[in-house]
C-alpha cells in the first residue's frame, strides 16, 4: 500500500487538518522535476539554482508543517497529562471513599454491594478505557507524522539526487518535540500498570482486554473469512432450489401473501450485506467509519462480519421459504416457517448472552432507541444516518406491519382457507389508520431529529430546511389516505 493510502486509511478524522500535507508536498516535487531545465540542453549552474530555489520553498513549506505538528502534538499532550492525573485523582477518591485503605479495587467491590460508589468505579473502568484509547490515537499521530516526514524527504533526495533532505530530517525532525518526547509511552504504560494493579487485582491479561486496541487495518481472521464463504455458498444453491420450486411448482392461492411476508426479512438481509459493500469501500477509500459512527475500537462489525450475518440470515430465510413451499410434504404447518424466521432473528437480536457479537447488537438497539424517541435525546451522526436508511426501507416496515397483521388477525393463520382471505384484505385495505402511520414513521424520524439538531444548534439552514423536506411526507400520506377513504364518492 502507497503511504498516502496508509494515511488516508489510518488518520483520526477530527484532527485531519493537523497531519503532514504529505500529497501536497509529494505534488510540490513531482512540479519540481517536470518544471527543472533540462541537463542536457542547460548549463549546471541553472539546473543547481533551480533546485536550491525550489528547496528554499520545499524546506519552508516542512518547517511550517512541522511547527503545526509540534504545537499540535503538544496541546494533545497536555491534554493527555491532565486527564490522566484527574482520572487517577478520581480513582484514589473513590477507593478511599469504599474501602479506607490501598489493597485495591477488589476489596472495595466486596465491601460495597451495588452502591453509588461501585457504580462510579465501574465508570472509571469505562473512563480510562477511553483515556487509553486517545492515547493510542495520539501515538499513532505521532508515527504517522513522522513516517511521513522520512518517506517525503526520501522521496526529495532520490528525485533530486541530493542528501539535503537527510540532513534537514536529522537537523530538524529528528529533533523535534513531537518526535523526541516519550511521555506517550510513558503515559501509556502507567495507565496500563493502573488499571492491571488497581482496578483488575493485578490481572494483566484481564486490563489489557479491556484496554487494548485492535491495530488499525487489522486482517480477518481465516475463519471469518471461511465462514462467510461457508453461508454465502449455501444460501446461493438455497436461494436457486427456491426460484427453481416456485418457477416449477405447483399452483397456489397465496402467492401474494408469500410475497409479503418474505419479501421484508429479505430487504433487511439485502440491507445488511450492502453495509457490508459500504463498510469495504470506506476501509479501501481511508475513511475511518469507526470514529465517525463513534462505533468501538475493540468491538465493531468489519465488512466480513456484516456480509457473514447476511448470508447467515439469508441461508435462515431460504430454509422457511424452503419449508414452506414445501410444508405438505413435510407435514409441517405451512404458516409456522415463517414465524419461526422471525422468531430467529429476533432472538439474535435482543439476547442478552454477551455472545454472537453481543456489543454491536446493543449498539444497534441503543441508535433504534434514539431514533425512535427522537425529538428527546441530542442526534448523533450514526442516529440520523440510521434513520435516514429507514427513509429507504419504508416498504420492509410496511411488509413488516403485514407480517404481523396477518398472524395477529388470523386465529387460524396456520391454514390457507376464506377466513385467512379475509383477514389478507383486512391487512391490506382496511388498515387504513396503522399503515399510513407506519408509512410516516421514517420521515417523522427525521423530522424530530431536525427539530431536535436546530434547537441544539441555532442553525436554522440546513436543519429547519430538512426539516420541511421531511414533512412533505406526511401530506403525501396524509392526501393518499383520504383518497382511498372517499374513492369511491370523488373517484372514479
Amino acid at each position: 500500500m502507497k503511504f498516502t493510502e496508509h494515511l488516508s486509511a489510518h488518520i483520526t478524522p477530527e484532527w485531519r487538518k493537523q497531519y503532514i500535507i504529505y500529497e501536497e508536498l509529494k505534488t510540490m516535487l513531482y512540479s519540481a522535476v517536470e518544471e527543472a531545465p533540462s541537463a542536457e540542453l542547460t548549463e549546471p549552474e541553472i539546473v543547481t539554482r533551480h533546485i536550491v530555489n525550489f528547496d528554499d520553498h520545499f524546506f519552508q513549506q516542512c518547517d511550517q508543517e512541522l511547527k503545526k505538528i509540534n504545537t499540535f502534538f503538544s496541546e494533545k499532550m497536555a491534554e493527555a497529562t491532565r486527564k490522566f492525573a484527574m482520572l487517577q485523582s478520581e480513582l484514589k477518591a473513590s477507593l478511599d471513599a469504599s474501602s479506607h485503605s490501598k489493597t485495591g479495587l477488589n476489596k472495595a467491590r466486596k465491601m460495597l454491594t451495588g452502591g453509588v460508589p461501585a457504580r462510579k468505579l465501574q465508570d472509571l473502568k469505562l473512563a480510562f478505557s477511553e483515556f487509553y484509547l486517545s492515547l493510542i490515537l495520539l501515538q499513532n499521530y505521532q508515527n504517522l507524522n513522522f513516517t511521513g516526514f522520512r518517506k517525503i524527504l526520501k522521496k526529495h533526495d532520490k528525485l533530486l539526487k541530493t542528501d539535503r533532505g537527510a540532513k534537514w530530517r536529522a537537523e530538524h525532525v529528528e529533533t523535534s518535540h513531537f518526535y523526541t518526547n516519550k511521555d506517550i509511552d510513558r503515559l501509556i504504560k502507567e495507565t496500563e500498570s493502573t488499571v492491571t494493579n488497581e482496578m483488575e487485582s493485578g490481572n494483566r491479561q484481564r486490563a489489557m482486554k479491556r484496554l487494548r486496541v485492535p491495530p488499525l487495518g487489522e486482517q480477518q481472521s481465516p475463519w471469518t473469512t471461511f465462514k462467510l464463504g461457508l453461508f454465502s455458498g449455501a444460501f446461493g444453491i438455497l436461494f436457486v432450489t427456491a426460484i427453481l420450486s416456485i418457477i416449477l411448482g405447483s399452483p397456489r392461492d397465496d402467492w401474494s401473501t408469500i410475497f409479503q411476508l418474505y419479501r421484508g426479512p429479505f430487504l433487511l438481509i439485502l440491507f445488511i450485506f450492502l453495509m457490508g459493500v459500504n463498510v469495504y469501500g470506506w476501509r479501501s477509500s481511508g475513511v475511518n467509519h469507526v470514529l465517525i459512527f463513534e462505533l468501538d475500537p475493540r468491538h465493531h462489525l468489519s465488512e466480513q462480519h456484516l456480509m457473514e450475518l447476511a448470508a447467515i440470515f439469508g441461508v435462515i430465510w431460504a430454509l422457511s421459504l424452503l419449508g414452506l413451499l414445501f410444508s405438505e410434504k413435510l407435514s409441517i404447518p405451512a404458516y409456522y416457517c415463517p414465524v419461526s424466521m422471525a422468531v430467529v432473528m429476533i432472538i439474535f437480536l435482543v439476547n442478552p448472552i454477551k455472545a454472537f457479537q453481543h456489543e454491536a447488537r446493543f449498539w444497534l438497539l441503543r441508535v433504534l432507541f434514539r431514533i425512535i424517541t427522537a425529538p428527546f435525546w441530542a442526534v448523533g451522526f450514526a442516529d440520523f444516518w440510521l434513520a435516514d436508511q429507514l427513509n429507504s426501507l419504508v416498504y420492509a416496515l410496511i411488509d413488516f406491519h403485514f407480517f404481523i397483521c396477518f398472524f395477529f388477525s388470523n386465529p387460524a393463520w396456520e391454514t390457507f382457507d376464506r377466513n385467512t382471505k379475509i383477514g389478507i384484505e383486512r391487512c391490506n385495505d382496511e388498515a387504513w389508520i396503522t399503515l399510513p402511520i407506519v408509512n410516516a414513521l421514517p420521515a417523522w424520524f427525521r423530522f424530530a431529529q431536525c427539530l431536535r439538531r436546530y434547537r441544539d444548534s441555532g442553525d436554522a439552514f440546513p436543519h429547519l430546511v430538512n426539516a420541511g423536506k421531511y414533512s412533505t411526507t406526511f401530506f403525501v400520506v396524509l392526501f393518499s389516505v383520504l383518497r382511498k377513504y372517499y374513492e369511491g364518492e370523488f373517484f372514479v
